[in-house]
C-alpha cells in the first residue's frame, strides 16, 4: 500500500527517499537511510527487523542487488515484500514480491528506483520516474518531492494516501532532512508545505550543529527569508 522513490545524487553524493502510503506513519516504518552509504525502502508489508538488517548491509558496502538478495534469503515472507535499494556506488536495484497486491511493480534508472504496490496502475510509477528524470537540474530533495507528487497526480492508490515522508543525507553522519506527515488526508500536499518552509533552513541547522552561538532559528530565518517575520513579533508568515 505504498509508493516511493529512492535516489542518489552524483553531484552532491546525497542519498534520499520520498514515500507515501494509505497507512499512517510510513516514515517510521519503511525508509532506511545510511548517510554516505545508501538508502532503501522495505515496503508492502513493512518489517522493522529487515530495516535493521538492510542498514547493516548498506553500511558494509554491499552492492544493491546483493543487499536485496540477502534480505530475501533470510525473510520468511519474501513474496510479501517490495524492496528498493541504492548502494554506496549509486547503483539501484528493486524487487516486487509475487504476493504484492495489484497493481504492483518498480522501475530502476541511473541512481534511482521507483516502486509501488496497491496502485491504480503502472502509470503511477512511470510518472514518478519521468518526473525524477525531468528535474535533474534541481537539488535531490526537490526531485524526490516532485517524483512523489507525480505519483499522486497519476492516481496514487485507490484508497488515497494518509502519510508521507522525505529523508535526505549528505556528508554528515546524520540525516540533514527528516520530515514526516504521519496522518493527513492529503499527506503529499502537507509534506510539500513543510518542505517548502524547511528548505531554506537546512544550512542553518547544519551550521547550528557545530556552532552553537548562531542566532535562534527565527532570527536567522528573518535575516535569510525575505518577507518572513516571527509569529511572536506579529504579522507572522
Amino acid at each position: 500500500m505504498t509508493y516511493s522513490v529512492v535516489a542518489h545524487c552524483k553531484k552532491t553524493s546525497q542519498y534520499g527517499i520520498a514515500i507515501a502510503t494509505y497507512s499512517p506513519s510510513v516514515g517510521a516504518r519503511c525508509p532506511i537511510l545510511v548517510p554516505g552509504k545508501g538508502v532503501a525502502s522495505v515496503q508492502a508489508v513493512a518489517n522493522p527487523q529487515l530495516n535493521r538488517l538492510a542498514a547493516q548491509l548498506i553500511e558494509s558496502g554491499r552492492c544493491a542487488r546483493n543487499i536485496v538478495e540477502e534480505l530475501q534469503s533470510c525473510d520468511p515472507f519474501p513474496a510479501s515484500r517490495q524492496l528498493s535499494v541504492i548502494d554506496i556506488y549509486g547503483h539501484s536495484y528493486a524487487s516486487t514480491g509475487a504476493n504484492n497486491a495489484t497493481w504492483a511493480g518498480h522501475i530502476t534508472g541511473d541512481g534511482y528506483a521507483c516502486a509501488g504496490n496497491v496502485l491504480v496502475g503502472e502509470s503511477v510509477i512511470a510518472a514518478m520516474a519521468a518526473a525524477f528524470e525531468a528535474s535533474s537540474n534541481e537539488p535531490l530533495a526537490e526531485r524526490l518531492m516532485r517524483s512523489l507528487e507525480a505519483g499522486r497526480d497519476a492516481g496514487g492508490q485507490p484508497e488515497g494516501q494518509n502519510s508521507a515522508a522525505l529523508l535526505l543525507s549528505g556528508d554528515e553522519c546524520f540525516p540533514i532532512v527528516d520530515l514526516r506527515v504521519d496522518l493527513n488526508d492529503a499527506p503529499e500536499a502537507e509534506l510539500r508545505r513543510i518542505w517548502d518552509w524547511h528548505r531554506p533552513m537546512v544550512p542553518y541547522y547544519l551550521q547550528r550543529a557545530v556552532t552553537p552561538s548562531v542566532p535562534r532559528w527565527w532570527q536567522w530565518r528573518m535575516e535569510n527569508v525575505p518577507g518572513w517575520r516571527a509569529r511572536h513579533l506579529g504579522s507572522a508568515k
